[in-house]
C-alpha cells in the first residue's frame, strides 16, 4: 500500500508544467542555471537509477545499454501542451547530435494506452525510443537530492558514465537543449 501512495504523490507533483523553479544547495550539489537548466559539476554527479522496461513499440529497452554515450531523457505525455511545444526541437537535436555520441530516450508517462503516444511521436517526428511508463514508476527511481524529474515535461541529461549532469523542468528550445548537451560532448 505505501508504494501506491508514493505513486499517487508523485503523480500529483508531476502535472503538466510550463516550468518550475528549483535551487541548489550544499546538500544537493547542483546549481540552478539560467533559463531553468540545473547542472551538476563532474565531481558531484550521482548515478542515474536503473531505467528499463518496454518501449511504446513494445520492445525491451535498458538505458544502461547506452553507457559510453550522452543520454538525454525526456519525460513527456501526449496530452501535455508544453511537451507538444518542445517535441520537434527534441527530435531535431536528437538527429543533429546522434553522430556525436548522444542518444535520446523518451519516458512517456500518464498515457493510459499507447495509441495517443504513438500518434504524438509520428506527428512530431520523434524517432528515438520512449519507455512506456503510464503510472510514473520510473520517475520515482531517481535518487533524493539528485536532479530528478519533478514536472512534465522534464529533461535530464546523463554523462557518458551514466551520471545525472543536467536537468530542465520546462519545455526546451533547440538552443537551451544544445546548451545542456554541448558541455558534455566536450568532456572526454
Amino acid at each position: 500500500m505505501p508504494a501506491i501512495g508514493a505513486v499517487i504523490a508523485a503523480l500529483s507533483l508531476t502535472a503538466c508544467s510550463g516550468g518550475g523553479a528549483s535551487g541548489g544547495s550544499a546538500d544537493t550539489k547542483f546549481v540552478q542555471g539560467k533559463g531553468g537548466v540545473d547542472t551538476v559539476s563532474e565531481e558531484n554527479r550521482k548515478d542515474a537509477p536503473k531505467l528499463s522496461g518496454k518501449t511504446l513499440g513494445d520492445k525491451p529497452l535498458d538505458v544502461a545499454d547506452y553507457k559510453g554515450k550522452i543520454v538525454v531523457l525526456n519525460v513527456w505525455g501526449s496530452w501535455c501542451a508544453p511537451c507538444r511545444a518542445e517535441a520537434s526541437n527534441l527530435a531535431k537535436v536528437a538527429k543533429d547530435t546522434k553522430a556525436k555520441g548522444v542518444q535520446f530516450v523518451g519516458i512517456n508517462t500518464r498515457d493510459s494506452n499507447r495509441a495517443p503516444a504513438l500518434r504524438f511521436e509520428k506527428e512530431y517526428g520523434v524517432d528515438y525510443p520512449s519507455l512506456y511508463d503510464p503510472i510514473g514508476k520510473l520517475m520515482l527511481r531517481f535518487p533524493k537530492g539528485s536532479l530528478n524529474p519533478q514536472a512534465i515535461p522534464s529533461t535530464i541529461v546523463l554523462d557518458r558514465e551514466g551520471r545525472i549532469a543536467a536537468r530542465a523542468l520546462t519545455p526546451l528550445s533547440e538552443e537551451r537543449l544544445r546548451s545542456m548537451i554541448t558541455p558534455l560532448i566536450a568532456e572526454k
